[in-house]
């Protein structure tokens, strides 16, 4: 036999009642059914909960440390249903590193306001793994992954950075046109990188410097500097321009895009409750942001 979650309701109607009978009706079972469970959990524990007398009964101390831990319980029972009616709870979100400074500052007071939340930033692969192993429930990423169910949450266009006198050489070239060689690039492992590369038909050259940068805001601060040029993506270019101020920024008549995706996994059961939603949130923040860029980088 094993203490139930039932023993423990009756203990705590039996103390806020103080009657075995004004219990049982309580609780919608007769007195003696509410009396045989209450000495099942005495008997289970080993312990008297429970000074019966003539009119009235109290606990003893024993009584009184299992009814604090039956409140708890209780509560956080009442915590998880309101949470499962609501389909809410903690949600473990990844995002990618060139995504998550420029998008989460946006997003965060309408992710907050409808789920408590766990961020992971992390490379797509990782972000992958974990969320296959469920770590994660859903993550932000700018790759196609076949084996998620994915929504499309906007397209982010790629734009030319470096100094103006650098800009000014290279304007009115074609992506497939300019010099690997002198575009600096985030270390291999980003996706940003060879996503870029690949969408200006561009392959990875020999820099002249060897960076091994990991973030976008390093390579825009060198780029400020005149050490090059390289591809920002649009969500940054407001937050990179401010950060850098000998950086500028030029548009390609045909721009290259990558398409930023909310993943999670396929046979998540609950998916319904909250993915559609999340989506649907991240996609107005995706298209306020991309406008605002628009506006100030046309």
């Amino acid at each position: 036999m094993r203490i139930t979650l039932r023993q423990l309701s009756y203990l705590i109607a039996l103390e806020r009642h103080r009657s075995f009978s004004r219990a049982a009706e309580a609780v919608h079972v007769t007195q003696p059914a509410l009396s045989m469970q209450i000495r099942e959990l005495e008997t289970e524990l080993g312990l008297s909960l429970i000074e019966r007398r003539p009119r009235d009964i109290r606990l003893t101390r024993a009584g009184r440390m299992v009814l604090a831990r039956a409140e708890a319980i209780e509560a956080e029972l009442r915590a998880l249903q309101a949470e499962a009616r609501r389909g809410q709870g903690s949600l473990n979100l990844g995002v990618i590193p060139t995504i998550a400074p420029y998008l989460l500052p946006r997003a965060l007071p309408a992710l907050r306001a409808s789920a408590a939340l766990r961020l992971r930033e992390a490379r797509t692969e990782a972000l992958l793994a974990d969320l296959n192993a469920g770590r994660i429930d859903a993550a932000i990423i700018a790759t196609p992954a076949p084996e998620c169910h994915e929504v499309p949450l906007g397209e982010d266009r790629f734009l030319l950075a470096g100094t103006p006198a650098l800009l000014a050489l290279n304007r009115g070239l074609a992506p497939d046109a300019l010099d690997p060689g002198a575009l600096l690039l985030l270390d291999e492992g980003h996706c940003l990188a060879d996503q870029a590369l690949a969408l200006c038909g561009l392959t990875r050259a020999a820099q002249s410097v060897d960076l091994g940068a990991s973030s976008l805001s390093t390579l825009c601060g060198l780029v400020g500097q005149g050490m090059g040029l390289t591809l920002v993506p649009e969500i940054a270019a407001s937050v990179e321009s401010r950060a850098a101020p000998g950086l500028a920024l030029m548009r390609f008549a045909q721009e290259p895009a990558r398409t930023l995706r909310l993943v999670g996994r396929k046979d998540s059961p609950d998916a319904a409750l909250w993915f559609e939603p999340l989506a649907q949130t991240l996609r107005a923040v995706c298209a306020d942001l991309l406008a605002e860029v628009r506006k100030e980088f046309p």
